[in-house]
């Protein structure tokens, strides 16, 4: 069975009729615009809000109403996916280059939920590396002071060697740190840098994760209060 598939449609059932919907990047969160687009054509009324350019196309392929901050001053819950997720629901994401309007969304959201497959949930962060957005311009003397934290770092490169860029005309600084062992401090040290603009640690934000398992089993996580 395909468990992002299962763990996207779990979460769907978490929207109702009127909700605005923060919609997430990614290869789970595709199954959560692909199942909200089928309920949106049997009569779901919703608004979404998408995380990436990516999600904005499929969202309007599935005929799902858009809307933007503009229009709105609240999101009543986000569904996202993971690159990785902590036992104490900490996350990296980013792996998709969507890590600063994902953050931006989940941020302004009343809930935020998480799916992934078995394969995301770990005990501590760090095997999958940190993506860091950072501006094109100094990138190289800002690449210079994260690695002062002990981290190997490339710039994210496409097929052609050139590099990645993000939605927001930013490069993308993937870290390989191994372990992170306080990721609110390090998600602190990091933004405190000239040049960065966000990191891919989402720490105390998440309300619940839903995991999906290639056996057909739905594990359910909600944050402790």
């Amino acid at each position: 069975m395909n468990a992002k598939k299962i763990a996207g449609e779990k979460a769907v059932e978490h929207v109702r009729d009127g909700m605005v919907v923060g919609l997430g990047t990614g290869s789970t969160a595709f199954w959560v615009v692909r199942k909200l687009g089928e309920k949106v054509k049997n009569g779901l009324n919703i608004k979404g809000i998408p995380t990436s350019k990516s999600t904005q196309k499929l969202a309007i392929e599935m005929n799902i109403p858009l809307i933007t901050f503009s229009d709105v001053n609240h999101i009543d819950i986000t569904i996202d996916g993971a690159d990785e997720i902590s036992s104490t629901l900490d996350l990296i994401k980013g792996g998709g280059g969507a890590l600063l309007r994902e953050k931006i969304v989940a941020f302004a959201s009343e809930k935020f939920v998480v799916v992934a497959d078995e394969s995301k949930y770990v005990k501590e962060l760090g095997s999958f590396s940190l993506p860091v957005e950072i501006t094109p311009f100094g990138f190289e003397a800002t690449k210079r002071e994260i690695q002062k934290f002990k981290c190997l770092t490339k710039i994210r490169k496409l097929e052609k060697n050139e590099p990645f860029i993000t939605d927001n005309g930013n490069y993308i600084l993937d870290c390989y740190f191994e372990l992170i062992e306080d990721p609110s401090h390090l998600h602190t040290q990091l933004n405190m840098i000239p040049g960065v603009v966000e990191n891919g640690l989402f720490v105390n934000m998440v309300d619940q994760v839903i995991i999906g398992y290639n056996d057909g089993e739905v594990k359910v996580l909600d944050k402790l209060e």
